[in-house]
Parts: structure tokens; C-alpha cells; sequence
């Protein structure tokens, strides 16, 4: 399995989490709460990555 550091702030405005991770283009994401936030990175870096299972 490999791991990957994310970058999470908090929008002042929406409330909503926006995280991204450094070193992919387009790793980008946001949620309402940070498991929602955690889902959706995971659902990019799959994209990215081209579907591995060790995301």
C-alpha cells in the first residue's frame, strides 16, 4: 500500500474541506466533512493513477 500526504484547509466561506496532493496535477478535491474529503481524494489519485488498488 502505498501513502500519500494531502494538503486540507477549511474554506472560511463554504465551510466545506478543499484538500489537494502535492506532486499530481489535478489531485484536487473538496467535502463536506473530512471523510467525505478522504473518499473523494482517493477516488482522484485512483483516476490518476489509472485504477491500482493500492491507493
Amino acid at each position: 500500500m502505498k501513502h500519500y500526504m494531502a494538503v486540507i484547509e477549511r474554506c472560511a466561506q463554504t465551510g466545506f474541506y478543499v484538500g489537494y496532493i502535492p506532486g499530481f496535477p489535478g489531485a484536487h478535491s473538496q467535502g463536506a466533512n473530512l471523510d467525505e474529503l478522504n473518499s473523494n481524494l482517493r477516488e482522484v489519485l485512483e483516476m490518476l493513477l489509472g485504477n491500482q488498488r493500492d491507493v
